[in-house]
């Protein structure tokens, strides 16, 4: 039988009335949970996802952002040798 796409793996499936089967689900559950918060290049091919779909819906907002972005790291990059200079 498959997954529902609809469904998140981390969803506990309704109507088990076994105690231990639904508290190993919920375990299961929140192992899963854990391990995609967890699961750093996940979360990057997530984000990587939500900014070039941003990107798409609004191109001069991403403009912007990555210049702020930039504006950012460089001023940071720019504090840090300046202090070591120091």
């Amino acid at each position: 039988m498959a997954a529902d796409p609809n469904i998140p793996r981390t969803a506990v499936p309704v109507g088990i009335v076994d105690p231990v089967a639904s508290a190993r689900a919920e375990l299961k559950a929140a192992l899963l949970a854990i391990e995609d918060k967890t699961n750093v290049p996940r979360q990057l091919q997530k984000a990587g996802g939500r900014a070039r779909l941003f990107a798409q819906r609004n191109p001069v907002g991403a403009v912007a952002a990555a210049v702020g972005v930039a504006a950012v790291v460089g001023g940071v990059v720019w504090a840090v040798a300046r202090s070591i200079a120091r």
